[in-house]
């Protein structure tokens, strides 16, 4: 059953939650906790600011800042204020920052007094947002403080309802283009998945008290831990980042039900427990995996070992996230990411002729359905090319059984997925080959046991020596640390097609 009723415009379900639980807190981090009343009030407040310095509608916010309820509180003032919220890793570099800045047009960001210099450095060659909001610190002008912002509302501003079908998030994904790719998505499309999803499937309700370590920039924590959470009514605390001993400390308290996450994290948590002879999972009635494929050997050794369902389920931010889960019970197929979602049609065709595969052939996954992204921003061609007739075509190769249910078996495209953070071979090869030592240079997933993959460069040296710390040094002044090569590997050529593409199968077959 699809829970309609949780399909609303962020600021009516504030409001709803507001009247509902006034006093409960809604979401709490290791600083703060906020109830549901002041939530609406601090959105309220903030929103209308937004609007009196000049946010116009579909004006883009970049979200520049850790996890947490401040975070939330940004994000849903954005949305009421009929803004477009552009959300971006804290971790990421100055060159991601500001492509994200430019290419979304930014003309506000929030951020942290520590970000105030790399922003400034951003400025010198580059896009220079006009509002700056600072979050958790002083504020020196003409940067404004998030604090006052949200403690009175703007005069003579008036809210209206905010549209549930204008894209309000733009979520940034890699796309083996190199360049990230901004996805544009709807508050009615992110929500339709908690509706037919974590609502029925998992149980989210109420009545759960969530720990999510996930990090909110990502699809899957924003429609999860920021929306899904609000529209139930659910109450959750924010780790600002995961670890293994923080997430053991929280859930030995006992006080939780319910958590998200990837799979290397559940692996993490169940060797570290195993090592200590505990089973800090104790209250815990669910959690569930999305963002990589989860083995079903990990399902089975985590299920057995702390007594509690993890389900497991495959998504992608161009569908708002989810497109298959498993649901409770002991009928779940090991190693498969389950069902479609209740509402999307999906197909498995010939990559090649399109037409439907044979029952139990493998082929490209394509589905249809209300969450679909409405696009790719600024990226007309790819976005004709991912969604055809109204379909949208994954690039992931999967296969059905008789019984419905889906198992993804490889990838048409070129994406690296290193414990649910997907990396583009393409931007790490264009960064490599910026320096003058590197004549050609591939980049590859080669299998890693608790991070599922992890990327490995092949470099053909300019007739001079290849230093292996220097090329890592040099991506991680570039690139998000979880972009740098595991691996570096100095070969004679990179094999190629006639028509000059990498031929990656022929490189990993090397190393594995």
């Amino acid at each position: 059953m699809i829970r309609t009723d949780l399909i609303a415009p962020v600021s009516e379900l504030l409001e709803r939650q507001a009247k509902r639980f006034p006093d409960k807190i809604a979401y709490s981090d290791a600083k703060r906790a906020i109830s549901y009343a002041d939530l609406e009030t601090e959105t309220r407040n903030l929103a209308t600011q937004l609007l009196a310095k000049g946010l116009g509608e579909g004006g883009a916010v970049a979200l520049w800042i850790p996890n947490g309820v401040d975070w939330v509180v940004a994000c849903f003032a954005i949305v009421r204020a009929g803004g477009l919220c552009v959300p971006i890793s804290y971790d990421s570099t100055k060159t991601e920052v500001a492509y994200r800045l430019e290419d979304a047009a930014c003309d506000f960001v929030i951020t942290k007094p520590e970000q105030v210099a790399a922003l400034d450095a951003i400025a010198e060659n580059g896009p220079n947002p006009a509002h700056r909001i600072i979050a958790g610190g002083d504020a020196a002008a003409p940067a404004m403080s998030f604090t006052d912002l949200v403690a009175s509302p703007a005069d003579g501003v008036t809210l209206v309802t905010d549209d549930i079908d204008r894209v309000s998030y733009l979520v940034y994904t890699s796309g083996t283009t190199g360049r990230a790719k901004g996805v544009k998505l709807t508050t009615r499309s992110m929500l339709w998945v908690t509706a037919s999803c974590w609502a029925p499937i998992s149980g989210l309700c109420e009545d759960d008290r969530v720990l999510s370590p996930l990090p909110l920039f990502h699809s899957y924590a924003l429609n999860l831990s920021v929306l899904s959470i609000l529209a139930v009514g659910a109450s959750e605390h924010i780790m600002e980042k995961f670890s293994t001993a923080g997430a053991i400390e929280h859930l030995s308290k006992g006080e939780f039900t319910f958590m998200p996450g990837v799979p290397t994290m559940f692996h993490y948590l169940l060797l570290a427990a195993k090592e200590q002879g505990s089973k800090p999972f104790n209250g815990v009635r669910c959690c569930v995996s999305a963002g990589a494929i989860m083995p079903g050997s990990l399902n089975n050794d985590f299920e057995s070992y702390f007594g509690v369902q993890l389900l497991d389920g495959y998504g992608i931010t161009e569908t708002s996230t989810m497109v298959t889960m498993n649901w409770p019970g002991k009928y779940r197929v090991p190693g498969s990411c389950g069902l479609p979602l209740p509402g999307l049609a999906v197909r498995i065709i010939d990559p090649v002729s399109g037409k439907d595969v044979e029952f139990g052939g493998e082929g490209e996954l394509i589905c249809r359905g209300p969450n679909l992204m409405q696009g790719y921003h600024n990226k007309p061609e790819e976005t004709a090319s991912a969604l055809r007739d109204g379909w949208y075509h994954t690039g992931d190769l999967a296969r059905s059984d008789k019984s419905g249910f889906l198992t993804i078996t490889g990838r048409l495209k070129e994406l690296i997925i290193r414990g649910g953070q997907n990396i583009a071979p393409a931007e790490i090869e264009e960064t490599i080959l910026l320096l003058d030592e590197v004549r050609d240079c591939a980049i590859v997933g080669v299998s890693h046991e608790t991070l599922g993959e992890v990327p490995a460069a092949f470099i053909v040296a300019a007739d001079c020596d290849i230093d292996p710390d220097r090329i890592r040094a040099f991506c991680r002044e570039r690139l998000s640390g979880y972009k740098v090569p595991e691996h570096i590997h100095i070969v004679e050529e990179i094999p190629r097609t006639g028509s000059g593409k990498i031929m990656r199968f022929k490189l990993r077959d090397l190393v594995e």
